[in-house]
């Protein structure tokens, strides 16, 4: 668990104070936990995974009209390895669901899944052998948006939500933090 920093700052009632990080001049102290979980939350990369009709719904969001980039996914990202969030929209059918897990598994940690519509969340009204019922049959979901389709706002909705969850959440050791402390390298080691 990281080590809280504790000092004196003086500052007046028009100084901003951020959840537990106090900004005071030129100073500001917070931990390790807080800046990485504000700098995640802020910059999420989403991965491009329309399935049916939701797809036009989280196309959407990125227009003008809705601009998703306000909140700091701006690029919907069309490989596993350069996104964090996967956002299924649509339904998911018995076939597609092992090309879905392997891609989810192509994401680096953290990663975090919306599940967009009711489709995708509970199989929608195809109560049938051919559609899983619900995406997290197959992988872990943070965030469902209801509707059929759901309108680009729901969705940004869901991404505020994905971004309070990954403000609180709390860290226990410094492999979830993701910080990796690398030994120096010697001459013999390269040979």
């Amino acid at each position: 668990m990281p080590k809280k920093i504790e000092t004196v700052v003086l500052h007046d009632s028009s100084t901003p104070i951020l959840g537990d990080i106090q900004k005071g001049g030129n100073v500001v102290v917070t931990t390790v936990e807080t800046l990485l979980s504000q700098a995640r939350a802020n910059a999420l990369w989403p991965l491009t995974f329309g399935l049916a009709c939701c797809a036009i719904e989280m196309m959407s969001t990125v227009a003008a009209r809705f601009d998703l980039s306000r909140f700091g996914s701006e690029a919907f990202r069309a490989t596993p390895r350069q996104a964090d969030v996967m956002i299924i929209a649509g339904r998911l059918s018995k076939k597609m669901a092992p090309v879905l897990r392997q891609i989810y598994d192509q994401m680096p940690e953290p990663k975090w899944v919306i599940s967009m519509g009711a489709c995708a969340s509970s199989g929608g009204v195809y109560n049938n052998y051919a559609i899983v019922q619900g995406a997290d049959q197959v992988v872990p979901v943070d965030v469902y948006v209801p509707g059929c389709p759901p309108n680009p706002d729901a969705l940004i909705y869901a991404v505020m939500k994905l971004q309070e969850k990954i403000k609180r959440k709390k860290a226990t050791s410094f492999s979830d933090l993701r910080i990796i402390e690398v030994a120096p390298r010697t001459l013999e080691d390269s040979a």
